[in-house]
């Protein structure tokens, strides 16, 4: 016999792992079930050497919304986060480099003649940034076919607009559909400062800083304040740190959690949820299913095609997942000097982006299928502020290596490959660490292709599709399914970061998607409760 939850919850990535936590403390019934041997997802660290842990995919929760903290109580449950002074430091060849820091005005006092205009573009990325923040907050209305209720939400946009004053609401509309170069460009005129800035419109994206909608991106991740630099934060302990304050909240709320446990269908009748049936033979009951994989796999995968219907499953199909990211990870006997800075300096993101035309040129080689020669770079040195990552003396560097398509031109990811982004990437810090090469012990790669395989990710893609224009919001993962509520199929949710407010740890679609079961549960409750009292009264006549 089957077992019966209220809710099945796929998948134990951090959003996953939200949702769950928010339904069993809604007091739901619910169950987790995990392919892999532990939870966390891209949140794992892993051993990469002898006595030397690492995280391995995402390293910082800058991202990860306040509110999640404090409705799970992961304070209570083991999580600090650790957010240094700087943010980024983007270091030179011929000189001291540049640090981004959280007080812009200790930024603009080191730059040397962009200070005031640092200033001004920062002010600017705020507002524009803060109207994006409401956006992301709320549930994306039905385009699709509009309700009442879609039609409270556009009001509720165009009221936050009509807040930042005409000028700006121009500014708006004028700047979401700009490539992130051209915005960068016109705030500030340093080259090394531009490529610092800018890069965040590209991170994780198969574009490049010269594509139109990357400015979207910038601001997007610029929303809640985070200004022009953007918000770096740790967890102390390593993001397992986090992994465990989310499983330790949905446990404690009373959630089970499985691994090991492979999913092989989402079964349904009649456009309605009745579980899912494991790889193992096992069926389990549910009339909730939310699913925290990515928008391709819940789609064409879980879901039976018939179900799914043919002009769907096309669309579906066609949702871009282009993975162009590896994650290199280097074990070293000391720790790297860049210029001759203190430590203080390397405790946020260390990025490589030399100039928006160094970026442009790394994206280039990605369009033909080749891994770039000169990557853009994003390193962290974790064991600087965890240091029981490593033995004493030891630390770790991991790096975001961008960009490595998933499928390569006239090769595959094979060893070479692999070796091909190692090399490029230790060459490229090299540049501006003198003697990396003599310093590091161990090497350690995660393509893209490792990224489909282990994790899940169709394309190797993190952010679980492309964030651009046509794949953000009301269309975030498909127009008429952004609600987390999927395929028109009740009972059936997506939860993950295919689903608005999109990528990220950010905790944001696990939040949204149970705000939007819960509220669906109340509505059948009240739905049910008057069936009720109309037959009592019938009976009563």
């Amino acid at each position: 016999m089957a077992e019966r939850y209220d809710a099945v919850v796929v998948g134990a990535g951090h959003n996953g792992l939200v949702t769950a936590g928010y339904l069993a403390k809604a007091g739901l019934r619910t169950l987790v079930l995990e392919r892999r041997d532990r939870a966390g997802g891209l949140l794992a660290t892993e051993e990469v050497a002898p006595s030397v842990r690492a995280p391995v995919g995402a390293d910082g929760v800058g991202g990860l919304r306040a509110a999640v903290v404090r409705d799970l109580g992961l304070d209570s449950r083991g999580f600090r986060l650790f957010e240094p002074d700087v943010v980024a430091f983007a270091p030179s060849a011929d000189g001291p480099g540049l640090t981004l820091w959280r007080d812009p005005a200790r930024t603009a006092s080191e730059l040397r003649r962009d200070g005031e205009a640092f200033l001004a573009f920062d002010r600017k990325v705020r507002w524009l940034a803060s109207f994006l923040a409401r956006v992301q907050a709320i549930e994306p209305p039905d385009l699709a076919s509009a309700s009442p209720a879609d039609a409270v939400k556009g009001l509720t946009l165009l009221n936050a607009l009509r807040h930042l004053g005409g000028q700006q609401v121009r500014e708006t509309l004028r700047v979401l559909p700009m490539s992130v170069a051209d915005l960068v460009s016109e705030g500030v005129e340093d080259e090394a400062l531009r490529g610092a800035l800018g890069a965040r419109g590209i991170r994780y994206s198969a574009m490049g800083p010269r594509s139109a909608g990357t400015a979207l991106n910038f601001l997007w991740d610029s929303a809640a304040g985070r200004g022009a630099v953007g918000r770096t934060a740790f967890a102390r302990g390593g993001p397992d740190a986090l992994v465990e304050a989310l499983v330790a909240a949905a446990r404690g709320y009373g959630a089970n959690l499985r691994f090991g446990v492979d999913v092989a269908g989402i079964r349904t009748r009649r456009s309605a949820v009745e579980g899912v049936a494991l790889a193992n033979g096992e069926e389990v009951d549910a009339r909730i299913v939310a699913s925290s994989a990515d928008p391709k796999q819940t789609l064409l995968r879980l879901l039976d095609p018939a179900e799914l219907g043919p002009t769907l499953g096309w669309r579906a199909d066609h949702i871009r997942m282009a993975g162009v990211v590896a994650k290199v990870t280097l074990v070293l006997d000391d720790l790297p000097t860049f210029g001759g800075v203190d430590d203080e300096r390397l405790r946020g993101r260390i990025v490589i982006a030399p100039s928006l035309d160094e970026v442009e040129r790394a994206f280039d080689d990605s369009k033909y299928g080749r891994i770039s020669d000169h990557p853009y770079l994003e390193a962290t040195i974790p064991t600087l502020w965890s240091p029981s990552l490593a033995p004493e003396g030891k630390h770790v560097i991991t790096a975001l290596f961008q960009y490595a398509p998933r499928h390569l031109r006239d090769a595959e990811w094979d060893v070479a490959a692999r070796d091909r982004v190692a090399d490029a990437t230790v060459r490229t810090l090299a540049a501006y660490a003198p003697g990396l090469e003599e310093r590091i012990v161990a090497r350690h790669v995660v393509t893209p292709e490792d990224l489909e395989r282990e994790y899940g990710l169709t394309g190797g893609h993190p952010m679980h599709g492309e964030h651009a224009l046509d794949q953000v919001f009301a269309w975030r993962p498909l127009l008429g399914h952004a609600r987390h509520r999927l395929a028109g199929i009740r009972g059936l949710y997506l939860c993950g970061a295919g689903a608005h407010p999109g990528g990220g740890v950010t905790g944001g679609p696990g939040r949204n998607a149970a705000k939007a079961i819960l509220a669906d549960a109340r509505r059948a409750r009240l739905r049910a409760a008057r069936r009720l009292a109309r037959g009592t009264t019938a009976q009563g006549d």
